[in-house]
């Protein structure tokens, strides 16, 4: 929970405020799961996200898109980060999973010692 960060990571930054949609998260074994019934979308934990120096490619991991918007465009596409998961890949982007940052969302960033709020308004 975000409330659980009390100093900033080595490497790399803590982000709050995303939501998962297409897809559920199991927050035990924190991994990608089929959605609920009926829910749209699903709250994130704090994602801690990092560089790595990587060239080989996990099958377990979907590299899911994160955007600004619903609207799934070049314009609102922001990066990707990758999902633990114990379906193929192909799987979720079939059912085009995503994260996703909602109007007037709040994303947390504890970078070193300072928490810097990032308030996102309308795009």
């Amino acid at each position: 929970m975000k409330d659980d960060i009390t100093n900033s990571p080595a490497e790399g930054v803590y982000v709050y405020g995303l939501y998962l949609e297409g897809a559920g998260w199991d927050r035990r074994n924190l991994k990608l799961i089929e959605s609920k019934p009926k829910v749209l979308f699903e709250m994130m934990p704090v994602i801690r996200i990092y560089a790595e120096n990587n060239s080989s490619k996990d099958l377990r991991m979907y590299s899911c898109p994160i955007y600004k918007k619903p609207v799934r465009t070049d314009l609102n596409y922001i990066a990707a980060v990758d999902l633990k998961t114990v379906q193929p890949p192909e799987h979720w982007i079939l059912r085009g999973v995503a994260l996703l940052m909602l109007e007037f969302l709040c994303i947390y960033v504890l970078i070193h010692t300072h928490f810097l709020y990032c308030w996102l308004k309308k795009f």
